[in-house]
């Protein structure tokens, strides 16, 4: 017994690892992002919404981190995945069990009536015993298989900060989308108030031959007009109020506001190198992981040409008495170790290699995309950004200048120089306008989360409400 454990001891100090080690593979990743801005500090890790500064958001995010139902499945997710990691580690040890049985049997005695009349017949059996294998990892089979589950196990948990991120993203550019609707309903009502009371004046000059019926006509119009826009946009409202409930993990229903869509703060737009991309992005970690599942798994399909070898054992008691089971001459035991391996499987080994080698081109393709993926994201996020900051400008100069067109239309109506379908253009003119810049406002804040999601940025601020739900 002494011999054969130092046998496997030494079996085991020998053995290798078959299958290519994983390297990490040469990447192609551009030196800068085009556009981003050079002065910015690097704050691509931080939590970003709070920079917003409004403490609304952050209760929304907080809830939606405790009680969405995509993160709670994603925990799920990972607790599997763990769960399987350590179900493969476990091959690594001695499997230990037990067993007993009891049976009674009588055999024929036709042929050998002189033996059962001394031996018993029927007889009674009773066995205890305590078992014991182990699986030499000689060749590194487990230890790949291992190794494999354990990159899936990571890659699980990188997509769950993904859904993290998603989900931050999502509830900040839903809040922010709802802030702009309840802008753009005040200035619906606003513009419908001074409309009505255009209206109502109207109504009385005509009444006393002041003004035509074709001016009440364009002035009722014009009311009408604004009137059609607010319940489209009261509407919109309790639509994004109940997308972000979801997304907070309630029933649908009203949502608590904070600051309006002006008071919001800007958060920089964050500066960060490209290689610094491959240690945040979540989906980028999940492919790589995916790639080292894969490369172990050639490993794990190899290790099938090289023989088996097992160490078995049992330790009990059988006896024929209930009363003399545990007795010492009742004792048994046995040991041994066992080799097999492959001499013709049809192909299924060498099949089995390819299959996994296979895998392996399919997941290193499927990392380099992530990574194009990924810089093809932020540089559209920073010339979005970019871009939407020159149109905010141009649509708040737009505004101001409708603002004084209609001023001055106003005055030239009332001073008898214009008629009122000058007033009347110049107001057309103004509210589309203030609705188109609150929009881009908007636009152009979400065009900050998108950027910060690009980046991957904030998600290891929140990882630990993942972990609080495994």
């Amino acid at each position: 017994m002494r011999g054969l454990m130092a046998l496997a001891l030494a079996l085991l100090i020998t053995g290798c690892t078959v299958g290519p080690d994983y390297v990490r593979p040469a990447l192609d990743v551009p030196q800068a992002f085009g556009n981003a801005k050079r002065d910015a500090q690097q704050t691509a890790n931080i939590a970003w919404w709070e920079q917003f500064r409004d403490p609304a958001l952050d209760a929304l995010i907080a809830e939606a981190l405790a009680g969405n139902r995509d993160i709670g499945i994603a925990a799920a997710n990972i607790e599997q995945a763990a769960a399987v990691f350590s179900q493969s580690r476990s091959a690594f040890f001695p499997q230990i069990g037990y067993g007993g049985n009891v049976s009674r049997d009588r055999a024929s005695e036709t042929d050998s009536p002189l033996l059962f009349s001394v031996i018993p017949n029927p007889q009674t059996s009773h066995q205890a015993l305590a078992s014991a294998s182990w699986e030499l990892d000689l060749w590194g089979r487990i230890r790949r298989l291992t190794e494999s589950a354990r990159a899936d196990l990571l890659a699980t948990e990188a997509a769950g900060q993904g859904v993290l991120l998603s989900l931050v993203s999502s509830v900040a550019s839903g809040y922010i989308q709802l802030l702009a609707l309840d802008e753009q309903h005040r200035v619906a009502q606003r513009t419908l108030a001074t409309y009505a009371e255009s209206l109502r004046i109207f109504e009385l000059r005509f009444k006393y031959g002041q003004v035509s019926r074709m001016t009440v006509a364009q002035a009722t119009s014009q009311y009408e007009a604004a009137a059609a826009a607010v319940p489209q946009l009261e509407s919109q409202i309790e639509q994004a109020e109940n997308a972000l409930s979801i997304l907070l993990g309630r029933n649908p229903g009203p949502i608590r506001r904070g600051k309006n869509i002006h008071e919001l703060t800007a958060p920089p737009v964050p500066a960060g190198l490209p290689s610094e991309l491959l240690a945040s992005r979540p989906d980028i970690r999940q492919a790589e992981q995916r790639l080292i599942a894969a490369n172990a798994n050639i490993g794990a399909a190899r290790a099938l040409y090289f023989p088996t070898i097992s160490l078995t054992g049992a330790y009990g008691f059988a006896s024929s008495e209930l009363s003399d089971l545990f007795k010492g001459t009742s004792r048994t035991w046995s040991f041994a170790g066992s080799l097999t391996g492959p001499i013709f499987r049809g192909g299924a080994i060498a099949s089995g290699v390819r299959q996994a080698e296979a895998g392996r081109k399919a997941a290193l393709l499927s990392y380099e995309k992530a990574i194009q993926s990924a810089f093809a994201d932020v540089e559209n996020a920073l010339i979005a950004q970019s871009k939407l900051e020159e149109q905010f400008q141009a649509e708040k100069r737009l505004v101001e200048a409708n603002s004084e067109y209609v001023r001055l239309a106003r005055l030239q109506y009332e001073g008898g120089y214009v008629p009122y379908s000058t007033v009347l253009q110049a107001e057309q003119q103004l509210f589309p306008s203030e609705l188109n810049y609150i929009q881009t406002r908007a636009t152009l804040l979400t065009s900050l989360v998108s950027v910060y999601k690009a980046m991957g940025g904030g998600w290891q601020a929140v990882s630990t409400p993942l972990a609080a739900r495994e």
